[in-house]
């Protein structure tokens, strides 16, 4: 099969994102984006210029598509709601692996200070919206391990009964 001769920088990037999640930034490279994209290796690399840039690009892309879904959801009544509404583009790796790189962290930190936000509006305190942002990133980043977790909307009502 032939390789493609061009793919959108947002394919190219949501691929990247996806190798990203799944295997850290170990697991990007221009031989392994170029296999997952079917794009040259030469061609990646003409395009980004360096494995980082590409990386960065793509994280960019991401917080483009996680900022657009928090202001989406902020229609949501309850702090469950709007949590669930954010969760699929909120990929707590790609968070994580944001938070170590220094260029794209403020993104991250703005990010989780509107979502903290919008939760002690529906929560009504702040300190309660902060611990329940820990509880839903603690709950995403180790639920892939298995075990029972919780659901947030039980979550949240026993943060309103503690205070």
């Amino acid at each position: 099969m032939a390789r493609p001769r061009s793919l959108p920088d947002a394919v190219v990037h949501e691929t990247i994102c996806r190798l990203l999640a799944a295997d850290g930034d170990r697991g990007v490279s221009f031989g392994t984006v170029s296999r997952a994209t079917g794009l040259a290796a030469a061609t990646l690399a003409g395009r980004y210029g360096t494995r980082d840039a590409m990386m960065r690009a793509a994280l960019g892309d991401f917080w483009d598509r996680v900022e657009a879904a928090t202001e989406a959801a902020g229609a949501e009544g309850k702090a469950p709601a709007f949590l669930k509404a954010i969760s699929p583009a909120a990929d707590p790796h790609l968070v994580s692996l944001t938070l170590a790189m220094p260029d794209l962290r403020h993104r991250a930190e703005v990010w989780r200070q509107q979502v903290e936000a919008a939760l002690a509006l529906r929560l009504g305190r702040a300190e309660p919206a902060a611990m329940m942002f820990a509880l839903w990133q603690g709950q995403r980043i180790w639920q892939p391990a298995g075990g029972r977790g919780f659901r947030l909307k039980d979550a949240a009502k026993r943060l309103g009964q503690a205070l």
